[in-house]
């Protein structure tokens, strides 16, 4: 069982030109605003604040990165987690977000270093059109050495027959519940051994 022991939050890069060097292994998380992002990070970390939620869905437009230490068998493995911005709910103009998502793609497109992709979903809402655009795209440019991993949150919302519905449609979805810590350690052990190759 692999399990982070430690996190370091590094820097915010506002812009693609301003996010640090390819030096480390990394997790690039996404999702759209409110799915949950922040508090999957403190989860899977267990630091309760070290990724800050906003007030306003889709204001932060930030890149923000964490180094991460994975404990296993005694061993230490180190990684970065790259925090992209929530996408969906942004109130700003056309041409920002324009701007911003033609940025963001370079970023995710380019980023050598980025091994897993995360893509967190709401686990109440398994057809928005917007997800279904993000994991056609996660298809469409992942790379032979990439993963994606699809993670579906919030699922201490749903009832049992909601819960067989899901797995009826994705048989190996990854559920977790950040507010119960439900799925956590089975989420966080399936990034470790994608990341390093190490099975648990």
């Amino acid at each position: 069982m692999a399990k982070i022991v430690d996190t370091k939050f590094l820097t915010s890069a506002p812009t693609i030109n301003e996010a640090l060097a390819n030096d480390l292994s990394e997790i690039a998380i996404m999702g759209r605003s409110n799915v949950g992002k922040s508090s999957f990070i403190n989860s899977i970390t267990n630091r309760k604040n070290i990724a800050k939620s906003s007030s306003t869905p889709g204001k932060t437009r930030l890149i923000n990165f964490f180094d991460i230490t994975y404990l296993h068998d005694k061993e230490k493995y180190f990684a970065r987690v790259v925090d992209l911005p929530g996408f969906g709910y942004a109130r700003v103009s056309k041409v920002e977000k324009k701007k911003w998502q033609e940025s963001l793609t370079e970023f995710i497109t380019k980023r050598s270093s980025i091994r897993v992709f995360i893509h967190l979903l709401d686990a109440r809402h398994l057809n928005l059109e917007i997800d279904n655009d993000v994991r056609d795209y996660l298809k469409s440019i992942k790379r032979g050495d990439q993963e994606v991993i699809e993670i579906f949150t919030k699922a201490d919302k749903l009832n049992q027959r909601d819960r067989s519905k899901l797995l009826s449609r994705f048989p190996n979805a990854l559920l977790v519940s950040n507010l119960k810590n439900s799925g956590i350690d089975k989420a966080s052990n399936r990034i470790f051994s994608s990341l390093f190759g190490i099975k648990n």
